[in-house]
């Protein structure tokens, strides 16, 4: 569900963001999710089961921006062994980076398990969080195209970070960590990918994920 429908995610974000952080950031406790035996099973088979096969993973913060929520991404390179992982983190916190900006955004690529270790501790983006990603859910895909992912990436990259009045068009929009992370992921041509509304809620699209498994992620 979205709170309130569409429109009350989109208050409630910007409400959000006034009074924290805006849409992706910092945080002041850490939450945990539990995983049930289903998930992890299904997590552990993404490593090697069906190489030719796509896949697709976001990483949570929980308790980011005010819990309100903070999500990464990470996809397949089917055939290789190899995951295509990042984030936008937005360290400074403000409402809008115009393009070109510092907004925290990186990517990195390495092995599934690579993936996970360096998730779990914000390897690639150090000292500008005070935890790192705990939780993830990850799901297979029988359809992808990495190349058009990678082309998003570079994309979502460069175009600065916003949830509000964007000063160019007047209207009410988001260009934020939930953004960048759909953006990447539906570029990838993921199945069963949930819409993600600009303005929505990183913690409510998560938990609308369905079918998607689940599971914390803990230092490793």
């Amino acid at each position: 569900m979205h709170i309130g429908g569409r429109r009350g995610a989109a208050v409630a974000a910007v409400i959000g963001a006034i009074i924290g952080v805006a849409g992706c950031g910092h945080s002041a406790t850490r939450a945990t999710a539990a995983a049930t035996p289903s998930s992890s099973q299904a997590i552990s088979g993404m490593a090697g089961a069906a190489p030719s096969r796509g896949a697709a993973c976001v990483f949570v913060k929980p308790d980011g921006a005010q819990r309100f929520g903070h999500v990464g991404w990470g996809f397949k390179v089917p055939g290789t062994g190899r995951w295509v992982y990042g984030a936008v983190e937005n360290p400074s916190g403000k409402l809008y980076t115009p393009p070109g900006g510092d907004i925290g955004a990186w990517h990195a690529e390495g092995s599934y398990d690579r993936m996970l270790s360096e998730m779990s501790t914000d390897a690639n983006y150090p000292g500008t969080s005070e935890h790192p990603y705990s939780r993830y859910r990850c799901t297979k895909s029988s359809t992808y195209d990495v190349s058009n992912a990678r082309a998003m990436i570079r994309t979502v990259e460069a175009r600065g970070f916003l949830v509000g009045v964007d000063p160019r068009t007047g209207k009410l929009t988001s260009r934020d960590c939930l953004d960048a992370t759909y953006d990447v992921l539906k570029a990838y041509r993921t199945r069963h990918l949930t819409p993600a509304p600009k303005l929505s809620i990183p913690n409510v699209w998560v938990e609308e994920l369905w079918g998607w498994s689940d599971s914390t992620l803990t230092p490793r």
